[in-house]
């Protein structure tokens, strides 16, 4: 029987050679030749959708007014972009001058930088007057985005405890389901959302778990049984989760899951773009990842154009409970998710980096963070006291007018920070808040992270040798290896160059403790 994994290596070899080259969209701006034009590469969630519409060029022109250049956007839809990232990187003479990447710094990044291609951004954002928000970069996150003592990128800043755990809180009350304070509850949820008939509709048509081929749930789930985020210390030295003995006790964990149908037979074929499809279409009734995801969710339910009726009572909509730690442990963030380089090669004057900085800037100011999460007052929202009312909710022609344009925003000072005017806080805003802050003191941190940065065999194979563990962990959870098989994986891991990773990051970690 040919591996699943083939076939979903197949499907993303498909999408990438079908989506052809980025561009910005058919109409093009009129450019003032007074100012810089910036190029700028970021993921779109919704492909041929993304700023676009009859009031999209009039939104576009407001940025490039108010940030004061000419703005060409990018979009690659969010599955390709770390390979077109990597494209990119290999003709530094056509980099776009600001590209996005996400999740953290990798060892394919840390490369780049050794090799001169990106900007040293400490030598320009810590001037507060020409960068008031981006000079508020916290330094330990400056820190982790260093390589050689050099700021490599602006970080896209995220809550500590945004991870966690959301379900579908009709569902479980239908069912007699509490709170899921253990692994072993949240394993009961799941089986009685699969084969419970959560919905009552007398059909076998839930699975409990939405999953992709996305792996981050799996990370979360390590941590309930004690694993670290990537890495761990322990006994005053830093290890790789994998290397955990809690780490195989958490796999078996979720191959059972996988195991007892708990979640799709081809999740790792099915690719992130729809991800919360199964939760808003009610096929699934557990969601894992960032609760602001879970919110979202909710969100639709209660829409008016998709308003999803609770199975306890049909005349209130459907809602998500947002839990963050299980077992008293949960992932935290790297205090950002994502991050934007500055093209060394393209931003080849003070003048166009400092272009590209006043945009990145200039987009965390209220007016900007407004227009680019909210549209145009009259348009698309009304403000009354200070309090943004939307008129588009559920009408995609004008959503799609603003749509992805939060992809470029840097979100600094803080994700926290209240707009004027803003969106009133709703009881699911409030509950994410609230789940957020309940989350932190269990979030995890990954200890390596900032030395990860500056381990040479970390850039030279870490990528490849991470991709190596993952896979095996999706193989192992498919049940196409041995528990023997993946265990030697591991080992390998050390002789391929893991080893050395350990030895320069504790290096590190026994200098500066």
């Amino acid at each position: 029987m040919k591996s699943i994994i083939k076939k979903s290596m197949t499907l993303l070899l498909v999408a990438s050679l079908s989506f052809g080259v980025p561009g910005c969209s058919e109409k093009e701006n009129i450019e003032d030749k007074s100012r810089e034009t910036v190029t700028f590469m970021t993921i779109s969630f919704n492909p041929a959708k993304s700023n676009t519409g009859e009031y999209a060029e009039e939104i576009r022109k407001r940025i490039e007014d108010y940030c004061g250049c000419n703005l060409n956007i990018i979009w690659v839809q969010n599955d390709l972009m770390e390979e077109k990232t990597d494209l990119a990187v290999a003709s530094p003479a056509t980099m776009p001058m600001i590209m996005t990447y996400g999740g953290p710094v990798t060892a394919k990044t840390v490369s780049a930088a050794k090799n001169g291609l990106f900007v040293d951004l400490n030598d320009y954002i810590w001037d507060s007057e020409k960068y008031p928000n981006l000079s508020k970069i916290l330094p330990s996150v400056a820190e982790s985005l260093s390589v050689d003592g050099k700021l490599i990128a602006i970080p896209r800043a995220r809550a500590v405890g945004r991870y966690g755990l959301c379900y579908r809180t009709d569902w479980a009350e239908k069912l007699g389901l509490k709170e899921p304070k253990s692994p072993k509850d949240v394993y009961d949820m799941l089986y009685a959302f699969t084969y419970g008939d959560p919905d009552g509709n007398g059909k076998d048509d839930t699975i409990g778990l939405e999953m992709t081929c996305y792996t981050g749930p799996f990370d979360i789930i390590q941590t309930w049984f004690g694993c670290g985020n990537g890495w761990i210390e322990s006994n005053g030295y830093l290890v790789p989760v994998h290397m955990q003995p809690e780490y195989i006790t958490a796999l078996d964990y979720i191959k059972k899951l996988y195991d007892d149908g708990l979640m799709a037979p081809d999740w790792a074929a099915r690719p992130t773009e729809n991800w919360s499809d199964g939760c808003k279409t009610g096929k699934n009734g557990v969601f894992i990842d960032v609760m602001d995801s879970g919110r979202r969710i909710w969100d639709y339910f209660v829409s008016d154009s998709t308003f999803t009726p609770s199975v306890t009572d049909p005349k209130q909509p459907a809602s998500m409970t947002l839990y963050g730690a299980v077992n008293g442990r949960t992932l935290a963030t790297s205090g950002y998710n994502g991050y934007f380089t500055l093209s060394a090669s393209t931003c080849d004057t003070k003048e166009k980096i400092e272009a590209a900085l006043t945009l990145l800037d200039r987009l965390c100011d209220d007016e900007m963070l407004v227009l680019t999460q909210y549209g145009i007052e009259g348009v698309n929202y009304t403000v009354k006291d200070d309090i943004i009312e939307m008129l588009d909710a559920g009408n995609p022609a004008l959503i799609n007018n603003y749509l992805d344009l939060n992809q470029m925003l840097a979100y600094l000072p803080s994700t926290e920070h209240v707009t004027s005017p803003h969106v009133k806080d709703t009881e699911r805003m409030t509950a994410q808040k609230q789940a957020y802050e309940k989350a932190l003191s269990s979030a995890v941190s990954n200890p390596a992270l900032v030395y990860l940065a500056n381990s040479a065999t970390y850039a030279e194979v870490g990528a490849s040798l991470q991709e190596s563990i993952d896979l095996a962990r999706t193989r192992y959870i498919y049940g196409e290896i041995t528990k023997d098989e993946l265990l030697e994986v591991n080992r390998e891991w050390l002789t391929r160059g893991g080893q050395s990773i350990i030895n320069e990051v504790n290096s590190q970690y026994r200098a500066k403790h």
